[in-house]
């Protein structure tokens, strides 16, 4: 029996949660940022995190027996390669630099296949080949959910690219992700408002502000004035979608310390707040604020790294659980 090849540029329908392809030395180089305006970041770092595939994997319907896909990772900082069969976690597979083709076996019978490319780490792939199966349709797609955030929406502590938190959100509730997560680059870039604006969105979550305290590139004069400028370009872009702003979770030692413009990480949690209320006020009703430190907050200390920051695997479940419902809440009726 003939394998069924899906290629990336072929069956868009397939492969989820990126923005463009672009075809690479023979493989296909996912971009989470539009590749046609990357130089418009003017941030090396940025367009990095934007070739990294957080989020992106392919959703199909089969038959097959097996599955077999082509990578090649840029350096070791990739993560692993996680397939979902039916909504369980079915085989992780660790990935290194350079070329590796991953072989699974599958149950037999009609399923739902999942697979998610890594996290975290520069990688380029090749088409997903069923073996062994009559039929490969697209799953059917959920409510059409995009998140932008930092390295805590990135995740590359979780589990797998499966387990980030907003991976398990969209698969607890069916939603069709689309992740921007940008590790240490997570600024209010323009670029970054603009993909937001040319992507399709039933509902938007924005988590801001850890990466404007560590960098310390705004400060109270302009902080607030930014926070409102991007939300008012996503709005202005989705009328009708919910969007929820997501303040900084806990990080003891951040809370009460100043950073080079002079704000505690405290303060950066009031400015994004009180740049979401006062849209509000002004009439942005759908406009939701969820606050950081009732998603992740003191008494959940003991579940971040070492560098009390970034959750641990068990931290980004945590998450999960408690983001999930209220996400939920918000969402439009189908």
């Amino acid at each position: 029996m003939e394998a069924i090849r899906l290629a990336p540029d072929a069956r868009p329908d397939v492969w989820r949660g990126c923005l463009a392809w672009t075809e690479e030395g023979g493989s296909w180089q996912p971009w989470r940022l539009p590749p046609d305006r990357i130089a418009t970041a003017h941030a090396p770092g940025l367009v990095t995190r934007a070739r990294m595939p957080a989020g992106v994997r392919a959703v199909v319907r089969t038959d097959a027996t097996a599955l077999e896909l082509r990578t090649h990772a840029v350096d070791d900082d990739v993560t692993s390669l996680d397939v979902v069969v039916d909504g369980a976690l079915w085989r992780r597979t660790a990935l290194t630099a350079g070329a590796a083709t991953s072989h699974v076996a599958l149950p037999p019978g009609p399923k739902a296949v999942e697979v998610w490319l890594p996290q975290f780490g520069e990688i380029r792939t090749g088409p997903l080949v069923l073996h062994g199966a009559t039929y490969a349709t697209a799953a059917d797609e959920g409510l059409r959910w995009v998140t932008y955030g930092s390295s805590i929406t990135q995740c590359r502590s979780a589990a797998g690219p499966g387990e980030t938190w907003p991976a398990l959100v969209a698969r607890r509730l069916g939603w069709d992700l689309t992740c921007l997560g940008f590790a240490g680059e997570c600024h209010l870039d323009p670029i970054a408002a603009r993909a937001i604006a040319r992507t399709p969105a039933d509902l938007i979550s924005l988590c801001l502000g850890i990466n404007v305290y560590g960098s310390a590139g705004l400060g109270p004069r302009t902080l607030t004035g930014q926070v409102s400028g991007f939300i008012q370009a996503v709005r202005d872009a989705h009328p009708r979608a919910p969007v929820a702003v997501i303040s900084p979770i806990v990080s003891p030692s951040r809370e009460r310390l100043p950073n080079q413009a002079m704000m505690t990480l405290d303060d950066v949690r009031g400015a994004v707040t009180d740049a979401v209320t006062t849209l509000r006020r002004c009439g942005e009703s759908d406009l939701h604020l969820v606050d950081g430190p009732a998603v992740f907050g003191a008494g959940d200390a003991h579940l971040l790294l070492p560098d009390g920051l970034h959750p641990s695997a068990d931290g980004y479940r945590l998450m999960a659980g408690r983001l999930a419902p209220r996400l939920a809440a918000l969402a439009p009726e189908p």
